[in-house]
């Protein structure tokens, strides 16, 4: 399962102030002067954040971060070219363009071009980020053509003998014809989610049933510590026979990996102690192996590292890019400990079993003993991969329930983005999609902590709760490509049942006993309208992300409609969803969390497809066309995403002794500065 929170709440909830298209109106804090926000395209804008502690670090802990910052964006190109076969020959014939293009830069179409090209850096490719439908782009082919024509010949991805218009027989269909590899990854209940996916995890010549019977026959439900197959390569049918290609050295992606390795072993030399040695190195064993079990001999020992000050994760983890849920995508991401700021989730997670004991779900789907929750707050030096320039807000992980249910999980609130989301907001949503004054004030009175207590309980108790029955196998398993929307919504449901609880005012994290309802009312406001600016007229939501908040919100509201525990309210030819009955909603978020957890402890697939068919695909498309248009007006980008700080080591007698932190304000900038420093894959595998 895909256990981190990519955010939408608070941030699509408030807004931003002063967004512009372009460079010219960038957002500083009034505090510290510093810029959050640095521009806004298309339905996109581009912000900042700083790393508070770096100097508190030792030189030694300094060179760790620097290493493991290395050894993250090694792999940048791997991500590009699991999301679509093409596009690292897309991306670095745009980037030839940036660079040499001889013709005028100043029209309207090469300002269209460059908005295309910021938006596959931001997507990582030629497949929207969020919707992972194909970016098209707004200029013509015939303009394509000239760009490419008039550029350096030298810089652009050919192969051997291979010339400018021969790529561009490649290019122009794959770029501009809608219905060529469409969908990154499909999700449509009815069609073949293998041969319609345009991801690069599988050959283009398999089946979804081949898929499924090829891991249906080496997987083994009754093994109560099964690696995840197929985790770390690509599935491909030579000979008539399917095998598999594994990402490792010498294996497929070696280039990269080998650069990843690299940047370990000496990262291994500087460790803060002897057991985040062990799980760097043997981290960098998986990556010289592919052995899924190494994987899971890091993931333990890196799950037991709960003192060292520097962190990372890195490796092939999430599975949302495939809708099979098999693949891993590659993601990377460096960070420090906040010791302020852990304490608060500290304490949610050392009450792991009181919630557990008193979750509604069913008792023969309560774990007995929870074991290793650590939990703490992070300030992101660096993000690479699937987690970058779109970043989440909360992690839980590892993702294999066994090692979970026996060693525990580490929980992480990443403190430093939230704080730039934060101070990058304004009021304008709010007071647009709000109902009344009420409503208003109690969101500027604690929506801000009510996002961060719903982020932890949804990380250190939603995804560590519930076992699943003996015999059944994994979600990805059974529920197959509902087992990400499920798994979320069950997360975001154990946060909003004891967001409520006496227990948060007990143990300190919760002031009164009012501060849950700014979070109940942007739950509802979001999942029911919000989320809707990102999606396109007539489109169905596709993101699992997003399914899991609309299939709870429906269901909520559609269940509480006798009782009229949400009402919908419309004023001035405007629509307002309104909670009459907390106390009744909460039970309700009860009631579905009993439910999803029934159906992930018991794999029951055609439960799992009723409700997310049901409750999170479907748009009401006179809501939507409302809400696009009260959005219009507002002029705000629907995603964020950062660019990242710079490390500049500082040499002192061929030796590094320390290193420096730069905050770069630019977002083409960085990504032409990661083309010529981290591009180690050649643009076919």
């Amino acid at each position: 399962m895909k256990n981190k929170i990519l955010i939408l709440s608070f941030l699509t909830l408030t807004g931003f102030l002063g967004c512009q298209k372009g460079n010219e109106n960038v957002i500083m804090n009034k505090e510290d002067n510093f810029k959050y926000l640095t521009e806004q395209f298309a339905d996109l804008a581009i912000l900042r954040y700083q790393v508070p502690g770096w100097d508190k670090l030792t030189a030694k802990q300094k060179v760790l971060a620097y290493y493991l910052y290395e050894a993250a964006l090694s792999g940048r190109d791997i991500f590009y070219d699991q999301n679509y076969r093409h596009n690292l020959v897309i991306r670095k014939t745009l980037e030839a363009v940036v660079n040499s293009y001889k013709g005028s830069r100043d029209t309207e179409d090469f300002g269209k071009f460059m908005v295309y090209t910021k938006r596959v850096w931001f997507s990582n490719g030629i497949h929207h980020h969020y919707s992972m439908r194909k970016i098209l782009p707004e200029f013509s082919r015939e303009y394509f053509n000239d760009l490419v024509n008039n550029s350096d010949a030298s810089l652009l991805p050919l192969a051997e003998n291979e010339k400018p218009e021969d790529l561009l027989k490649t290019l122009i269909p794959v770029i501009f014809d809608p219905d060529i590899d469409a969908v990154r990854a499909n999700l449509e209940p009815e069609a073949d989610l293998i041969k319609t996916s345009a991801n690069n995890y599988y050959g283009r010549n398999i089946s979804q049933k081949e898929v499924e019977q090829y891991y249906d026959s080496v997987e083994d439900k009754n093994d109560t510590t099964p690696v995840w197959y197929g985790l770390n390569s690509k599935l491909v049918k030579e000979n008539g026979r399917l095998t598999e290609l594994v990402w490792k050295e010498g294996g497929m992606y070696s280039a990269a990996i080998e650069k990843i390795v690299f940047w370990l072993d000496k990262a291994a030399a500087v460790a803060e102690n002897d057991l985040q040695r062990q799980w760097i190195s043997k981290l960098a064993e998986y990556y010289r192996t592919g052995n899924l079990e190494t994987f899971d001999e890091y993931n333990i020992l890196w799950v037991k590292d709960t003192v060292s000050t520097v962190d990372a994760l890195n490796g092939f983890i999430e599975v949302y890019g495939d809708p099979l849920g098999h693949k891993g995508a590659y993601e990377a991401i460096v960070s420090i400990k906040d010791f302020e700021a852990t304490t608060r989730i500290a304490a949610i997670s050392s009450e792991a079993q009181w919630f557990e004991d008193n979750s509604p779900i069913a008792p023969e789907h309560k774990k007995k003993n929870v074991v290793g929750i650590s939990a703490k707050v992070i300030n992101v030096v660096v993000e690479s991969g699937d987690a970058s320039p779109s970043t989440p807000i909360g992690i839980n992980l590892p993702n294999a329930n066994w090692i979970r249910k026996e060693y525990g999980s580490k929980s992480v609130n990443l403190g430093n983005i939230v704080y730039a989301y934060d101070k990058a907001a304004s009021e304008e949503v709010l007071k647009e999609f709000a109902y009344d004054d009420e409503e208003i004030r109690i969101a500027k009175e604690y929506e801000s902590l009510s996002d961060n207590l719903h982020t932890d309980m949804h990380e250190v108790i939603g995804h560590a709760s519930g076992q699943i029955n003996p015999g059944i196998g994994t979600p990805k398993q059974t529920l197959k490509n509902y087992a990400s929307t499920i798994e979320e919504a069950r997360a975001d449901l154990v946060a909003l049942y004891f967001l409520p609880d006496k227990k948060l005012l007990d143990i300190g994290v919760a002031p009164n006993d009012e501060m849950y309802k700014a979070e109940f009312n942007k739950f509802i406001r979001n999942g029911l309208m919000l989320q809707l600016q990102r999606i396109k007229p007539g489109d169905n939501i596709e993101e699992s992300h997003m399914r899991n908040r609309q299939l709870i919100s429906k269901w909520v509201y559609e269940k509480g409609m006798k009782e009229n525990v949400i009402e919908k309210k419309t004023r001035d030819g405007k629509t307002y969803f309104v909670i009459n009955d907390y106390s009744k909603l909460r039970g309700l978020f009860g009631e579905l969390l009993k439910e999803t957890q029934r159906i992930t402890s018991e794999g029951d697939f055609k439960s799992a497809r009723n409700l997310v068919e049901n409750y999170g695909v479907k748009v009401d498309p006179v809501l939507h066309k409302e809400v696009l248009a009260r959005y219009e007006k507002l002029n705000i980008a629907p995603y964020k995403g950062f660019i990242n700080p710079v490390l500049e080591p500082v040499f002192t007698n061929g030796e590094i002794t320390d290193v420096n932190v730069s905050y770069p304000a630019d977002f083409t900038e960085q990504m032409l500065y990661y083309a010529r420093n981290y591009s180690f894959l050649p643009v076919k595998n």
